[in-house]
């Protein structure tokens, strides 16, 4: 993948927009060929091997190629909003990621990159030119483009992507498109291809190689938790590494939907949790609290407290 996509026509997601992003055409999620960004910092809330004591360096990218009615990051995502802060180069975002990295931490996370992964590949590129080598970690939505992960194999060290919906009604009633099974089951299966099941660890227990796959279960939903974690298992491996979160909560844009207006209750976590451990995954769990304390802020400096 070209790491310079001013003159290209941008099909790196599965929206194809086909669109030339240098010439101020922005397709679907509403973006250009230079980096947006709403925040770097040092995140200590992901799974033990990722974020270990010190944390890993977290870039939020602006905007998304979903669209999800209930993200609980819509203050950056929605692609009709702009915040001229989130304008920063390429050379801007490596001194800050170097800045964070200087403390010694580890891990550099980009976070929702499928829409900007051409942006992301220069950053890696500044960062290599200084010396920098931290683990990379792509944790994106899993509406990823198999061609566009091909081309990043030999960049990305650890895969972290959703896996949200098993039926296609179901996400284009909450995403937006009608073949987010389809995208995504294709993407982990090359994400496997590339890193296959094994986990990779460093003398100070964090992750340096392999996948891990997230799945938020959400409210009157079980079944379609059930059915994602049973098609991983059959389908694809059930040595994968599932993390499987709680922590949903209704922000206002769901407020009037029967489904989505409620939290997860202990009853229909606990069915998942259960299944989960039946088929043998590896992998973490959160407490039903955790609906409490992961709402982030993205007009704080730390989003995340």
């Amino acid at each position: 993948m070209s790491r310079d996509n001013s003159n290209q026509i941008c099909n790196n997601c599965p929206r194809q927009c086909n669109v030339s992003r240098g010439a101020m055409e922005f397709g679907f999620c509403n973006t250009d060929d230079q980096p947006l960004i709403s925040s770097i910092f040092l995140h200590r809330g992901e799974e033990p091997i990722i974020s270990g004591i010190k944390g890993i360096c977290n870039v939020f990218f602006a905007h998304c190629n979903l669209q999800c009615v209930y993200c609980q990051n819509y203050q950056i995502s929605l692609n009709d909003r702009f915040d001229m802060n989130w304008r920063i180069s390429v050379d801007e975002t490596v001194v800050k990621i170097a800045e964070q990295l200087d403390k010694g931490v580890k891990l550099l996370g980009f976070v929702s990159p499928s829409h900007q992964t051409n942006q992301m590949l220069r950053i890696v590129d500044g960062l290599w030119s200084l010396g920098y080598k931290p683990t990379i970690v792509y944790n994106s939505n899993g509406y990823d483009s198999v061609e566009t992960l091909r081309k990043l194999e030999g960049v990305i060290d650890v895969y972290l992507p959703d896996f949200k919906y098993f039926s296609n009604d179901i996400s284009h009633k909450y995403s937006g498109v009608t073949d987010y099974f389809d995208v995504a089951s294709a993407a982990l299966r090359e994400m496997y291809k590339q890193k296959g099941s094994t986990m990779l660890l460093d003398d100070d227990g964090l992750v340096e190689s392999g996948i891990i796959v997230r799945h938020l279960v959400l409210p009157g939903l079980v079944d379609e938790s059930v059915k994602i974690l049973e098609y991983i298992a059959d389908e694809i491996s059930p040595f994968l590494h599932i993390s499987l979160m709680s922590q949903y909560y209704p922000t206002d844009h769901v407020c009037g939907d029967k489904i989505l207006n409620r939290k997860v209750s202990v009853s229909e976590y606990a069915k998942v949790v259960k299944r989960l451990e039946e088929l043998g995954f590896d992998g973490w769990i959160q407490d039903i609290e955790s609906s409490e304390l992961y709402r982030p802020d993205f007009y704080r400096d730390t989003p995340f407290l």
